[in-house]
This record gives C-alpha cells, structure tokens and sequence, in this order.
C-alpha cells in the first residue's frame, strides 16, 4: 500500500489530494493546523479510513512533534501543499514586513522545514518522492510585477526544492516542484477555470511520472514545463 503524507490537507487541493488517493486505496496521512476544526477532512477521514494528524508547518515544534510520531513510518510520497497568498494590494512605496515573513515562512521555509523533518521516513518509503506545490508567479522569467510576497516566496521554494533534488538523489529520492494551475479554491477564487478534482488528477499523474530522470523539473499540473 502507498503512503501519502499531505500538509494543509484540511481545504482546497490538499482535501482533494486526500479525497482522490484515498479513493485508490493509499494509506493517507492526512495534516492540517487545527484538525478538531476541520470537519470536512474528519468526515472523509471517518469515511475513508485514514488518519489526521495535528501540524503547522511554520511551527518547528509541531513538526518535530510530527516527526516523532512517525518515526519509522515509511512515507512513499510527501506533497508539500501548505501556502498562503500573501500580502495584495499593499499601498505604493510600502510594503507589509510582517505579511511578507509569513508568506515567506509558509511557502519557502515550511517545506524545507518539513521535508528535513520526513527524509529518514522518506528514504525508507518504496516510491520516495518529494512534492512540493508552487505557482507559476514563481517564474523569474515570467515575472509581470505585483503580488511581490508571493512570487518571491514561490521562487525561494523552487530553488530550494531543485537543489534537493540534487543533494538526495543519493538516496534515491525524486523532487516534483508542481504549479496547480488557476484553481477554483479560497486561495484561487470563484472565478479560477479550474477545478480543484481535474487539479489534483492531473498532479497525480505527473506524480506518477516522477523519477530520477526528471526529478527538480518545474512543471504545471498538465506536464508543461515552466521557466525557471
């Protein structure tokens, strides 16, 4: 049986990850801040059989917390999918310092936080891969300005997460750094073009595909390369 860990599971894509892994028989390991609170996640944990565990990526302790209550656990694939939006809109010639160091603590730092955390866990799993959900306003190259937080913070996971493709692929761990695409979610809005279920089935294909000869690649949920 295939193991799956997902952070921000509670919501959004992580909740479809879980949804649509749990439906091919994975054994999920379902992670999200307040879990009491997340009652849609609890009702497809019931249903489904899979466990939720309590986890704020941001919080070193709640990840070392997490790290030894799986502590050897093989994990076969992690997805790193926890992020926020960040700060919009700020007024010209300003910025909002504290907004941006959490955007930059979610997105970039929790994920190498994380995936440090889950390295034994992984190296011991039968798939090893490390996924981690980015954006294509990560794009250096494809940079239009605005939403500077967030770009910045997408970029930073990017390099961060090609570079470990690098460093563990001695261990026989594979990266897959994975834009979503414009999802129909809280974070993506009512008006995104596509849905959170074509999202994930998409990113469980490329998932599939990932291996050490394509590992560190920046690609959409369809295959697509993106710029760097």
């Amino acid at each position: 049986m295939t193991t799956v860990l997902i952070t921000g599971a509670n919501r959004g894509i992580g909740l479809e990850f879980a949804k649509q892994y749990a439906a091919e028989g994975a054994d999920v390991i379902a992670c999200c801040r307040a879990p009491a609170k997340a009652d849609a996640l609890n009702a497809l944990a019931k249903a489904a059989g899979f466990k939720v565990m309590a986890l704020d990526v941001t919080a070193p302790k709640s990840v070392e917390a997490l790290k030894q209550a799986l502590a050897g656990q093989p994990i076969d694939i992690l997805i790193n999918n926890a992020g926020v939006g960040g700060p919009r809109g700020e007024a010209h010639g300003t910025i909002d310092f504290d907004a941006w160091v959490e955007t930059l603590k979610t997105n970039s730092i929790a994920p190498m936080l994380v995936s440090l955390a889950l390295h034994d866990n992984l190296k011991a799993g039968k798939l090893k891969k490390l996924v981690t959900i980015t954006s294509t306003m990560g794009s250096i190259a494809g940079h239009g300005g605005g939403a500077y937080a967030y770009r910045a913070s997408k970029a930073a996971v990017n390099s961060v997460m090609h570079g470990l493709s690098k460093e563990w692929a001695k261990d026989g761990i594979a990266v897959g750094i994975y834009h979503p695409g414009w999802v129909k979610t809280d974070m993506g809005g009512a008006g995104a073009p596509v849905t959170p279920q074509d999202s994930v089935k998409g990113l469980r294909a490329q998932i599939a595909k990932l291996s050490a000869a394509n590992s560190g690649g920046y690609l959409d949920y369809l295959g697509k390369e993106i710029a760097w």
